[in-house]
């Protein structure tokens, strides 16, 4: 689908799950992680993947984040209560449901999903670092109408 829209991811995400918490676990605290992370289970504080630009996130329909979550690849199909930033790319399954910003590269969204803040958009490489803001649908008719 991706190549259908002329967009290619520019690395592909980890295959592999190096580390699960389980669905009776809740843990407190921060999670700094490489390679591939799933939780089955509650987390109450910041995901964030380190270096390895390859590293994915992967949440079960059961899983629960309240925290700020920083990894270049994110598959959700749970619920997120903070901030997202997603470097390559986010796939929000049927009943993923995010509240806060989603920063993001490349977004996939299934009917069902629910994001309950902005959208932002990673500006391409010609301009790392910046962030494009999305224009609404009342915006972009007026400049149609000129």
């Amino acid at each position: 689908m991706l190549s259908a829209l002329g967009k290619t991811p520019t690395e592909k995400p980890c295959n592999t799950i190096d580390t699960l918490i389980g669905a009776k676990t809740d843990l407190k605290g921060d999670i700094v992680f490489t390679g591939g992370l799933r939780v089955d289970g509650k987390v109450r504080g910041n995901i964030t993947a380190k270096g390895d630009s390859n590293s994915t996130l992967v949440l079960s329909e059961h899983a629960m984040v309240t925290g700020n979550v920083t990894v270049p690849h994110i598959i959700t199909n749970g619920t997120i209560k903070g901030n997202v930033r997603a470097a390559e790319r986010i796939e929000l399954q049927p009943k993923a449901e995010i509240s806060g910003d989603v920063y993001y590269k490349v977004i996939e969204m299934s009917l069902g999903a629910v994001i309950n803040g902005n959208l932002l958009r990673e500006a391409v490489e010609a301009n790392k670092g910046m962030v494009t803001r999305l224009k609404s649908a009342s915006e972009g008719s007026s400049e149609a109408e000129d």
